[in-house]
């Protein structure tokens, strides 16, 4: 069926939203695809639906072929699963809670292993029955502290979610490379560019883990990769290269000095570079050390110390994955106040260690390293300060700022750093949720086998501002023809009746064969359709205009911004050509 834009419900905007960061959001709105309706929840209207149930029908088919078979809970969900795994605590402020009129407590799914594996327990009893997979496609709820970026991140969003079940950890391996091969076809069908990391698994749990990442500046993941061997991970994944241990034989004795005013790295670095050491010291010839306070779900705060060298940063990221499930923030005066061993910016090892302080630092402190860093007073910080020989911390944690030109963790070369939105996520999940639920099913042997899972997302209606980001020039959306909202635009540029019932013929020649046809046969002036035309990004436009008295019309490339003319008479196979 001909859509008319006279009676499609649309309105295009001039003018970019002002509270939107990306283009993506700009763009979908100005077009008339999503509407806010409040912070991080958007409405879908006519065109931006049509675009989401083309890259489902696509997700769907490749889950399809790999043996998927599709089921739907509910959003609203008890709390009890949720209980049993903890998550009803460890997701924290994230998840939504809410009670029914009897009090009993219920919450909005943000994801669903629970509910896969409790429904397959309930129903398969016999290693016969697996290998499984099952999915959904359905809407999930996360309360974003900061929704931003429209649909990039939201509260409510469309997700892909498909769990594999098997009886041993081959065919669990089996299911993890089927769904990895699934989602680059998707991807390749979907036009996206993308890159393949190692990640971590966080509160999903499980072992192997690997993220698909769009490629995007605007993206809230950032990554790093080796080109001289094909590493790749999120920053949160990334191991660092660990240098050997220098043998403590005749490294200097660890000095204290008086410092004076030196609470910061570089107050420190200056004073070091005066006192005449006998070197020049950087900041990373200096041990720094973060103070925060960790909670363990249901637990109570505890102080946490993490030395890292002087010239990097904690990055939160690595720092929430490496504590993961605890959540963590760093103290405040107050808290300070409630330690006084603790000298703001002059805190050591020693003193951590020997008041009790759980004490971690990055990797690179390994035995033989000798540092500058506090000495628990005032004024005073210890030179030549050696791990192994002088302290020894409590373990290594992964924390530290990932940079650019670190060496790769596989010894290949640097690492480079680039940004990207994360699409897709594949799990080897294992036993986590099979042992919280024990899904026992009953092996050849007749003995039990305990299940084991994998977990397997994309985010759908992300996928529809990915594309719109990676797929826009300065003049609006161009969408790829897989996924677009029509095949063909054709615009009625001329208020001539017989240009009007040409294009009107045109169009109804195209639904014959099976085209999806926009006319644009609305009153508005040529500029006005030219530029809806140019916003909304249909692969194909059509201009039925000057030319026609001529017998010609004009088609335009939108991706490329090529434009040809085209024989009146021939045109319907010409387009139908160049779509196909």
């Amino acid at each position: 069926m001909i859509t008319r834009m006279s009676e499609l419900f649309l309105r295009t905007l001039r003018d970019d939203p002002a509270d939107a960061e990306v283009a993506s959001h700009k763009l979908l709105i100005r077009a008339g695809y999503v509407r806010p309706v409040g912070p991080g929840l958007y409405s879908w209207l006519p065109l931006g639906l049509k675009v989401l149930r083309k890259i489902e029908a696509i997700i769907r088919e490749e889950m399809n072929a790999i043996g998927g078979q599709e089921i739907l809970f509910p959003a609203l969900l008890p709390r009890a699963p949720y209980e049993t795994t903890a998550r009803w605590t460890e997701y924290g402020d994230t998840l939504f809670r809410l009670q029914d009129r009897r009090d009993n407590d219920y919450l909005l799914g943000p994801t669903h292993e629970e509910m896969f594996t409790l429904t397959v327990k309930g129903e398969y009893s016999s290693y016969k029955d697996f290998p499984l997979i099952l999915f959904q496609i359905q809407n999930k709820y996360r309360d974003e502290a900061r929704p931003r970026a429209g649909i990039l991140r939201g509260r409510e969003f469309l997700m892909k979610d498909s769990y594999s079940f098997d009886i041993d950890d081959d065919g669990l391996k089996n299911a993890y490379h089927a769904h990895r091969e699934a989602y680059q076809r998707i991807f390749a069908r979907l036009a996206v560019r993308y890159v393949i990391v190692s990640a971590v698994s966080g509160a999903m749990g499980g072992s192997a883990s690997e993220e698909f990442l769009a490629e995007s500046e605007v993206g809230e993941d950032t990554y790093v990769r080796c080109v001289e061997s094909g590493y790749a991970a999120n920053v949160e994944a990334v191991i660092t290269a660990v240098p050997e241990s220098i043998p403590f034989e005749g490294l200097p004795e660890a000095t204290v000095y008086e410092t004076g005013n030196t609470p910061t790295i570089a107050t420190l670095v200056d004073w070091a570079n005066s006192a005449e050491l006998g070197r020049t010291v950087t900041a990373a010839d200096t041990l720094k050390n973060v103070l925060m306070k960790v909670r363990a779900p249901g637990g109570d705060w505890e102080l946490l110390a993490i030395g890292v060298p002087g010239d990097r940063e904690v990055d939160e990221k690595r720092l929430g994955a490496a504590l993961e499930p605890a959540e963590f923030a760093m103290i405040d005066d107050a808290d300070f106040a409630k330690y006084p061993f603790l000298k703001k910016g002059y805190i050591g090892p020693k003193g951590l260690l020997a008041n009790g302080v759980r004490y971690l630092v990055d990797p690179r402190v390994v035995d033989g390293t000798a540092w500058i860093t506090g000495a628990d007073e005032i004024g005073k910080h210890v030179v030549d300060l050696v791990a192994g020989r002088d302290f020894v911390a409590d373990g290594t944690i992964e924390a530290a700022e990932v940079r650019e030109g670190d060496p790769s963790p596989d010894g290949a070369g640097p690492l480079v750093s680039a940004r990207g939105i994360e699409i897709g996520h594949v799990f080897q999940l294992g036993r986590k949720y099979a042992d919280a639920f024990s899904a026992d099913v009953l092996g050849e042997d007749g003995k039990p086998v305990r299940l084991t899972m994998g977990s397997y997302g994309i985010g759908v209606s992300r996928m529809v501002a990915v594309i719109a980001e990676q797929q826009h020039d300065e003049l609006g959306l161009r969408w790829p023809s897989a996924v677009s909202p029509f095949d063909v635009h054709v615009v009625i540029a001329n208020k001539d009746p017989e240009a009007r019932a040409g294009a009107t013929e045109l169009a109804a020649d195209l639904d014959r064969l099976g085209v999806d046809v926009l006319l644009d046969d609305r009153t508005a002036s040529p500029g006005v359709k030219f530029k809806d035309a140019e916003l909304l990004g249909v692969p194909w436009i059509v201009v039925v205009g000057r030319g026609w008295a001529d017998g010609v019309v004009e088609l335009r490339d939108r991706f490329s911004g090529d434009k040809r003319d085209v024989a009146a008479a021939s045109a319907t196979e010409e387009i139908l050509a160049a779509i196909r």
